[in-house]
């Protein structure tokens, strides 16, 4: 038999140790393989789900842009209109307002002077006190109609 040196069992456990060292490292890297290819297979799916969804989505925003736009247009439309009927109301205000309140109230004279004619009463020369409450207007008394009501009995 043969005698094993100190340097010969030192050899041999470096080597033991080195063989467990390079195991532990293979199977680290088929470990590392197998999640490098469901990473890639994950990405993979996604990228497959992810690009008809961001199709989606950039059809959804140029949707709705256009309907902005719409709204915007149908806004600008709305406000000329607006502009229009304004100019419209203060032009008829304008050109038939005056005439109309003088016709009312020369309508409302002529009412006044055939009424005191009828009633053989001078038109009073004063609209007698009106009290006005809350949103009603109550007339002043009548004095001088009461007296007629009173003689005619």
């Amino acid at each position: 038999m043969h005698a094993v040196s100190g340097g010969e069992v030192a050899g041999i456990l470096v080597a033991v140790f080195w063989a467990i060292l390079v195991s532990f490292l293979a199977v680290a890297l088929v470990r590392l393989a197998q999640t490098l290819r469901a990473t890639t297979k994950l990405v993979a799916d996604v990228t497959d789900q992810a690009v008809p969804l961001l199709a989606d989505a950039s059809s959804a925003v140029r949707s709705a842009q256009t309907q902005i736009d719409r709204v915007d247009a149908i806004a600008t439309d709305v406000q000329e209109v607006t502009s229009n009927a304004s100019a419209l109301s203060t032009t008829v205000a304008s050109t038939f307002g005056g005439p109309l309140v003088k016709v009312a109230a020369f309508g409302y004279g002529v009412r006044r002077a055939l009424g005191a004619r009828r009633d053989d009463v001078p038109a009073p020369a004063k609209e007698s006190r009106r009290t006005v409450i809350v949103g009603r207007t109550v007339p002043g008394t009548r004095r001088g109609k009461r007296d007629l009501r009173g003689k005619r009995d």
